[in-house]
């Protein structure tokens, strides 16, 4: 029986997807690049913001160009993180019967903590025990680092924990923390693709997870 649940956030607990590719486009196109479609974005995400950058920018960009849509790019998405992102459905609902049955619940993203602290005191104030994002210091998933923060936070064994994300980044890192990993299949990454990428266990709807918790 877990007592604990460690989420991601983008894709998982809410659809980000609109607002990064907004943004993205914003600092592309402010640095005098192309644009990219969304679904080229949604294959761009899942490794943090600078990484969704660098795919962003044309082949070849040279890393002060690289840089300066970067920090575009964040400063945009610090003010328009939340014009279209919301959480999915079922979501709310999940969080709070996790918390009326005794549950400790953390999130753990690869968004930048501004970034994370302003979505859950917006969207999930209350809701969870520690959100833990991108930190001077501190490896990004798939390494374990933004993990074993929340893991020792909470002050729980990673036997009683599991893990719930949406991409094959979720996946490594719920195998790199030890954890048992719960996927979704409503988030950025399809069933076919998470299969190929070691997911075994999958649920269609956030209120499923419960079942599972026992």
């Amino acid at each position: 029986m877990k007592n604990a649940v460690i989420f991601d956030l983008d894709g998982t607990l809410m659809n980000t997807l609109d607002d990064l590719c907004d943004s993205t486009n914003y600092a592309l196109t402010s640095c005098g690049f192309p644009t990219r479609t969304y679904e080229e974005v949604r294959s761009f995400v899942g490794n943090g913001i600078r990484l969704l950058i660098e795919r962003a920018v044309p082949a070849n960009t040279e890393k002060d160009k690289i840089d300066e849509c970067f920090s575009t790019f964040k400063a945009y998405y610090l003010t328009h993180s939340k014009i279209k992102t919301a959480p999915y459905s079922g979501v709310i609902e999940l969080l709070k019967t996790l918390k009326e049955q005794g549950y400790k619940t953390a999130i753990v993203s690869n968004k930048i903590q501004a970034g994370v602290d302003e979505l859950v005191e917006e969207m999930f104030k209350g809701l969870v025990d520690i959100a833990v994002g991108e930190r001077a210091g501190y490896k990004t998933k798939p390494d374990p680092d933004l993990v074993n923060i929340a893991i020792d936070a909470l002050k729980i064994d990673k036997k009683n924990a599991v893990y719930v994300g949406d991409s094959d980044v979720d996946v490594m890192t719920a195998k790199n923390s030890e954890l048992d990993m719960i996927a979704v299949t409503w988030g950025f990454r399809d069933k076919d693709f998470l299969i190929k990428h070691g997911a075994t266990t999958f649920i269609d709807t956030p209120n499923e997870l419960l079942a599972l918790l026992k």
